[in-house]
């Protein structure tokens, strides 16, 4: 049988018709820092910012395709101090600051459902 699961609602975003965080907020410029300044960005010669914005924009989206496709399937996550743990790849939040796992087996136990917090990985592999 299925568990239920709460849904997490945004706030209001800036304009009243989205949900999401002010661009502006300390909260957006804390987790959403880029490495290219606006004082950078103006420096730059348009052609050179064009390129780094498209080859981001593909890794992004390679990346974001690799999640999807691990959703289901069982997944190692390699962690800091050589721990290695085991579990179904179920969702990553949009911040991709958290990795939801089902049946998580680790060195001390099987947790049935968990978040792995995405710092604490040094990288994964799953079987396509």
């Amino acid at each position: 049988m299925a568990t239920p699961v709460s849904v997490l609602r945004l706030p209001k975003g800036p304009d009243s018709n989205s949900r999401g965080f002010d661009p502006k907020s300390p909260r957006f410029i804390a987790l959403c820092r880029t490495s290219i300044s606006t004082l950078a960005a103006s420096e730059m010669d348009p052609e050179q910012l064009q390129k780094e914005q498209h080859a981001r924009s593909v890794l992004r989206e390679s990346f974001l395709r690799c999640l999807l496709s691990m959703t289901n399937k069982k997944v190692q996550f390699h962690m800091h101090e050589k721990v290695k743990v085991e579990a179904t790849f179920g969702a990553s939040d949009i911040d991709v600051l958290n990795f939801q796992v089902s049946d998580l087996q680790t060195p001390i136990g099987v947790q049935k459902e968990a978040l792995i917090r995405c710092q604490d990985v040094i990288s994964y592999t799953f079987d396509v």
